[in-house]
């Protein structure tokens, strides 16, 4: 029996308030999918951060991660400090398969629901 799981990648901040889109999604997910563990992870300014993510997920059983980029724009974290953390990620867990996401910002489907939200606004 596969048990998966999903890692909400982003930022971080210094306000606590920051995280709370992130958290509301992590909770629909949970809702949607109630096997799949969700977790929050972020590069700085917040915890868990990736590694310890992971960790947390591989020792609950997860033997597939898949991991969502929250980042609108795709620079230098999307790019070389995330793909770097999925991979220190998959030497220290081997038994569990970790799936890398485009950001957020590269997907079409999101870029629609976004430009159909804005349009669908009252003025």
């Amino acid at each position: 029996m596969t048990r998966p799981a999903v890692i909400l990648f982003g930022h971080g901040s210094r306000d606590p308030a920051w995280r709370e889109p992130m958290d509301a999604l992590a909770l629909r997910i949970s809702e949607l999918s109630p096997d799949t563990a969700v977790i929050c992870a972020f590069l700085e300014l917040q915890a868990p951060d990736f590694a310890a993510a992971m960790t947390e997920l591989a020792r609950g059983g997860a033997d597939r991660v898949t991991v969502l980029p929250m980042f609108l724009g795709v620079g230098k974290h999307a790019r070389k400090d995330l793909p770097r953390l999925v991979e220190a990620a998959r030497v220290a867990h081997p038994g569990v398969s970790v799936h890398l996401l485009p950001s957020v910002g590269e997907r079409a489907d999101v870029l629609d629901l976004l430009a159909n939200a804005v349009l669908q606004a009252d003025p």
